[in-house]
């Protein structure tokens, strides 16, 4: 049996394409305990995620974690869940459509847009081969993190490269590291921010809250602390904050180390403790809202704000399929497919020299 997968049949004289390949973490297929082992176990696996000693680390996991961990957050998942599936991969294929369609209005050259999750599906595996069987010959993997971290953007990279790790032909990869300080990522959420301000008022504070990771991930090189940082400030002068009018934490800490501080829950319990009459939160660092920003965040964050007697909680939704951030997604994109697609391309042109070259492969004894 051969190492490599098979590649999809080759056709002379084919258009090639350009494939960009949205990469996102993941979800699961359910809000089932059933269908969280698997995915946990795969997320949980991974050694950008866990940097624990491996043998230590899978007892801890197996026997342990995925005993006690899929059913509750299953419950959670449930909570959250819409209709259409999980919120998550809804606004990532709206995220997808959408990007396809404002593409082709900037480019006429032949492309391809696909999703692809770090865990679960529709796996990077998946996306890559969709790509090359529609005959793109160079992909674009744009992870949808605006700042870089090893445990989201480089282990969207890695998947990437273990599928291409047993592929015979390998096409031309270019990537997109970060764009947390992208003048269009900065407009596109402050657009977003003011024109929910615009229907529902301001804030005493706006508190802007990222995923966390361990603190020891920064000591050893990680820029993504300070990515975080950027975009808030750069976010806070987009919309005119002071630095008394906003606040940067870090949600979602698992286990007992420490991690990147502060943290969100200890941010919101002094808030409400001050008795703010309202407080708005937004997610920098989501592309799209899923479990930690309208569980963690909308709700777990609104109930410990009031409870210690906050007034007014508002979640600021991610920006999702939203024009200005499609627009944004699109344009900076473009920016990475210089030299690789182009508004002049002329279908006919290119369609007389594919059957051009098709001759040639035939006159030289090319089978089809």
């Amino acid at each position: 049996m051969s190492y490599y997968q098979p590649e999809p049949a080759y056709t002379h004289g084919s258009q090639p394409k350009v494939g960009i390949l949205l990469a996102n973490l993941g979800t699961p297929d359910a809000p089932t305990a059933k269908a969280l082992r698997p995915y946990l176990q795969q997320f949980l696996m991974d050694r950008r995620v866990v940097e624990i000693p491996r043998f230590i680390w899978c007892w801890i996991l197996h026997c342990i974690i995925l005993v006690v961990r899929p059913k509750k957050s299953a419950e959670k998942y449930a909570s959250i869940w819409a209709k259409e599936g999980s919120p998550l991969m809804v606004y990532a294929q709206q995220q997808k459509k959408l990007l396809q369609g404002y593409l082709s209005e900037k480019i006429n050259s032949p492309f391809a847009v696909e999703l692809g999750m770090t865990y679960g599906n529709p796996s990077m595996k998946s996306a890559i081969e969709s790509l090359k069987t529609q005959g793109c010959d160079r992909i674009l993997v744009f992870p949808l993190y605006p700042q870089y971290a090893a445990s989201s953007t480089a282990a969207a990279l890695d998947a990437v490269w273990r599928v291409l790790l047993k592929m015979r032909n390998v096409p031309a990869i270019r990537t997109i590291k970060h764009y947390h300080d992208h003048p269009l990522y900065i407009q596109a959420l402050a657009s977003h921010i003011q024109a929910y301000w615009k229907q529902h008022g301001k804030p005493e504070k706006l508190v802007m809250s990222f995923h966390g990771v361990p603190k020891f991930h920064l000591l050893k090189g990680d820029p993504y602390h300070c990515e975080c940082h950027k975009t808030a400030r750069l976010l806070a002068e987009a919309l005119g904050l002071s630095k008394e009018q906003y606040q940067v934490a870090f949600q979602s800490r698992f286990g007992r180390q420490e991690w990147l501080q502060p943290y969100l829950a200890n941010t919101l319990d002094a808030l409400g403790k001050q008795q703010l009459k309202r407080i708005d939160v937004v997610c920098p660092g989501f592309s799209s809202d899923c479990l930690e920003t309208l569980e963690e965040i909308a709700m777990e964050g609104k109930h410990l704000f009031q409870s210690v007697g906050g007034g007014e909680y508002h979640y600021i939704p991610a920006l999702n399929s939203e024009a200005v951030w499609i627009e944004a997604m699109r344009d900076i994109a473009l920016e990475h497919l210089q030299g690789w697609v182009s508004s002049e391309f002329d279908p006919v042109k290119a369609e007389a020299d594919t059957q051009a070259s098709k001759q040639r492969a035939v006159t030289m004894g090319a089978k089809y």
